[in-house]
């Protein structure tokens, strides 16, 4: 800083830029969607999340609609397993789809994938969200931004008191996620490190948190819609 600056900055008579009207309302902060949909289904017999059917539909189709609903813009989908297969079948429009070649690797790296490509999208914060809950919907989204746009720049959503998904990432902290997402991690020890930073979002009430992992979830899923068949 120049010597003139610093005089300016030191004069009382100086003030700052006038804020907006009393009154006014505040602008919206832009927070984009994450979907990370790169899983092969390991447990599922290396069924890919993305493609499971849900209500006639692949998956991975019903879980960028709610990051979408909820207010997310951009929504950038992170693809992994049979990418080729789910970019054939899915209809996503509005997505920035994503191609992670180490899936493999887990979901840190979709992740890392992901905060990368929203750099430079102007986005103040991300909810990240995963493929394989399909009893989170719009509303659970929503409470995020709200908790956004009141100022938070970590936020989770909690079912009960306890800390679940999504998650909202304020974009001052994408850089220090995607250092130290690495396996199934993802953003876990960020968050534990900046606990007292994370705001609790309860959807207990709106969202179920349960994920299809097993066979046994597939009960999860729901059939096609009444009057229709799978693929239709």
């Amino acid at each position: 800083m120049s010597s003139s600056s610093l005089s300016a900055a030191a004069d009382s008579s100086v003030t700052a830029p006038a804020g907006p009207p009393a009154g006014a309302a505040r602008p919206v902060p832009r927070v984009a969607g994450l979907l990370l949909a790169a899983g092969g289904g390991r447990r599922l017999g290396g069924r890919p999340k993305a493609l499971l059917p849900h209500r006639g539909r692949p998956l991975v189709e019903y879980a960028a609609r709610v990051l979408r609903a909820g207010g997310c813009s951009p929504v950038h989908v992170v693809l992994g397993a049979a990418a080729a297969e789910v970019r054939e079948r899915a209809v996503l429009p509005g997505c920035v789809l994503l191609d992670n070649p180490a899936w493999e690797e887990g979901m840190g790296s979709s992740l890392r994938a992901g905060l990368a490509s929203l750099a430079g999208t102007g986005a103040g914060a991300a909810v990240v969200a995963l493929v394989d809950q399909p009893g989170i919907g719009p509303a659970a989204v929503a409470r995020l931004r709200a908790a956004h746009e009141r100022g938070a720049e970590l936020a989770a959503a909690a079912y009960g008191g306890h800390r679940g998904h999504p998650v909202l990432l304020g974009a001052g902290h994408w850089t220090a996620v995607a250092r130290r997402a690495a396996g199934d991690r993802g953003a876990r020890d960020h968050l534990r490190e900046h606990a007292g930073e994370v705001v609790l979002v309860e959807c207990g009430d709106i969202a179920d948190p349960a994920d299809v992992d097993t066979p046994g979830d597939l009960a999860l899923l729901e059939g096609p819609p009444a009057g229709e068949t799978a693929g239709s």
